[in-house]
Formats: structure tokens, C-alpha cells, sequence
């Protein structure tokens, strides 16, 4: 099973920037369909962005289109979220997940978790 790391939340005022990261263990790119869901308080798991498991599509959720970008470092096995024009709607637990098929774009079709990185956007 594959094993994910994230790293770079932090707290940000609304209109900033910040780069999430994920470390994944061992060859997951080609392998795995790999994205980022979050959770605010209170609220239900929601997906964020995806490559497909050949890296040729990515999918966004319509609340980060424009803003946020996927992308991915294939020799160093670490994918990236860029968040731009941050909003306090965009606080949440951000986790990197992978899903052992060709597509995913819900939260429930991926299968393995990173342990969340927190992102804090003050108005």
C-alpha cells in the first residue's frame, strides 16, 4: 500500500498563496490516480483536484477552479497543490490520497490516505 505524506499548510490571510506537498513512498505515478480531497469542521470529506493514473487528465472541483493547480514531480515521487486567491471558505484538513484506478473524482474512490496537512485562511 502506498504511503503519502503532506506538508506546507499553514495560515494565510484570504487573497494568498501556499503549496501543499506529498511525498509518496515507493513508484506511485502510472500506478495510482493521485489528488487531494479536504474537510472543514463540520463538514463532509470534499474532493479538490486529480491527475488520471497515466497523468493525462486532471479534474478540479469547481469551488478551486482558476485558482488552484495540481502538478507533480515525477523523479522525486511528490505531487504539489498550488492555492492561489485563498479564501477563508478554502480552511480545511488537506489530505493526499491515491486510487488503484484510471480515474477518480470523489473522495470515495480513493483508497489511501495521507495523514492531513491543515490550511488556515483568516478574512
Amino acid at each position: 500500500q502506498v504511503q503519502l505524506v503532506e506538508s506546507g499548510g499553514g495560515l494565510v490571510q484570504a487573497g494568498g498563496s501556499l503549496r501543499l506537498s506529498c511525498a509518496a513512498s515507493g513508484r506511485t505515478f502510472g500506478r495510482y490516480a493521485m489528488g487531494w480531497c479536504r474537510q472543514a469542521p463540520g463538514k463532509e470529506r470534499e474532493f479538490v483536484a486529480a491527475f488520471s493514473r497515466s497523468g493525462g487528465l486532471i479534474y478540479y472541483a469547481d469551488s478551486v477552479k482558476g485558482r488552484f493547480t495540481i502538478s507533480r514531480d515525477n523523479a522525486k515521487n511528490t505531487m504539489y497543490l498550488q492555492m492561489n486567491s485563498l479564501k477563508p471558505d478554502d480552511t480545511a484538513v488537506y489530505y493526499c490520497a491515491a486510487a488503484d484506478t484510471e480515474i477518480a473524482t470523489r473522495c470515495d474512490n480513493f483508497g489511501s490516505w495521507g495523514q492531513g496537512t491543515q490550511v488556515t485562511v483568516s478574512s
